[in-house]
Formats: structure tokens, C-alpha cells, sequence
């Protein structure tokens, strides 16, 4: 009899480790698994700082050349102004060279210029200043460039202010198929009789 007491209290201890065993193997797989997920997180987050912070040095001198472009637009007008005085030409040419001197420099950290005549009208790199009636051109089509616009890297930093071709407006008394409207025609008519 002790030692069926005995085998029953052995049987007992096993079941007993047995769901123990069971409850800390449960433990155990949720511990891994919120360890698993933490993981995954952190890694996630390494990425998108790391994007972040390369997003923040490929554009950190935007606001610096946005500066630059104002002494580029008084040098391009200087140059402009040159041209009409012939005894000036020595100083014209001093600043050509300083501005094309500036331009590689600006263009070399990935400043270009965007090319905006005869092009068509694009919203997301031209600002459109004034309307120009065209017979020879297209509608919607860049036909004078303002002041230049600039791109740094793929991002427009200034739009190019232009002029777009528009078709020219028809006079009053002419109707939409091109002749004369009927009243002017009519009016007409009746002064001739008189």
C-alpha cells in the first residue's frame, strides 16, 4: 500500500511538472514573440531615421542657394544693362565671367537651371505672369522667360516666372465662323441707301 501511495505521489508530481512545463513553454513562446515583434520594430525604425537623415543632408543647402539665386538675377541683370553701353564692355565681361564662375559652382552641388522657352506650360516648374496673343505658336506654350527658374537636385526651388501663348481674341464684329456679324452687315447696308 506505501508503495501504491508512493507511485500515486510520483504520478501526481509528474502531471503536476508536466503542465508546468506546458504553462512556462507558453511563457516562454509569448516572451519570444513580443521579442520578435520589438525586433522587427527597432528595425523599422533604424530605416526610416536612416531615410530621415539622408533626406535632410541630400537637401541641406536648399535655403543657402535659394540665397544665391538673388545675386545670380542682379548679375544677369548687370550683364543685360551692359550690353547697351559700349564703353562698359570690359566690366560686362567681368561679370559674365563672375557669373558663369557662379553658375558651375552652384551647378556642381546640384543647382540647374530650368529651360522653360518654346517648352509647354507645366505648372510644377513655370508660374505664369502674363498671356501673349500668338498666331505662330501653340497654345500653352512658354513664349518669354521672366526670370529663370532652378531645380536643386529634383526638387524646384524657384518656379521660372513666364509669358504664355494664348490664340489671339477675335474683334467684336466678327462672328465665331469669321464674318461679319449680320447687324454691322445690316447697319451697313442702310447707310449706303440713305
Amino acid at each position: 500500500m506505501a508503495e501504491n501511495q508512493e507511485q500515486e505521489e510520483n504520478e501526481q508530481n509528474i502531471s503536476g511538472e508536466s503542465e508546468s512545463t506546458e504553462s512556462q513553454k507558453k511563457i516562454l513562446e509569448e516572451i519570444n514573440n513580443k521579442y520578435v515583434r520589438l525586433y522587427a520594430e527597432f528595425e523599422n525604425y533604424k530605416k526610416f531615421t536612416a531615410r530621415n537623415k539622408e533626406e535632410q543632408l541630400k537637401y541641406a543647402n536648399e535655403s543657402l542657394l535659394k540665397d544665391l539665386l538673388t545675386v545670380v538675377d542682379h548679375l544677369e541683370l548687370a550683364l543685360q544693362h551692359s550690353y547697351d553701353n559700349k564703353t562698359l564692355n570690359s566690366l560686362s565681361e567681368g561679370v559674365e565671367l563672375t557669373l558663369k564662375e557662379l553658375k558651375t559652382v552652384l551647378e556642381k552641388y546640384g543647382l540647374v537651371s530650368i529651360d522653360a522657352l518654346g517648352k509647354p506650360f507645366d505648372p510644377l516648374i513655370h508660374h505664369a505672369i502674363t498671356q501673349v496673343e500668338s498666331i505662330e505658336t501653340n497654345e500653352n506654350t512658354v513664349v518669354n522667360e521672366l526670370r529663370k527658374g532652378y531645380k536643386y537636385k529634383d526638387r524646384v526651388i524657384r518656379a521660372t516666372l513666364v509669358g504664355v501663348a494664348k490664340k489671339p481674341s477675335l474683334p467684336a464684329d466678327v462672328g465665331s465662323d469669321g464674318s461679319k456679324d449680320q447687324a454691322v452687315a445690316t447697319e451697313k447696308n442702310n447707310t449706303k441707301h440713305c
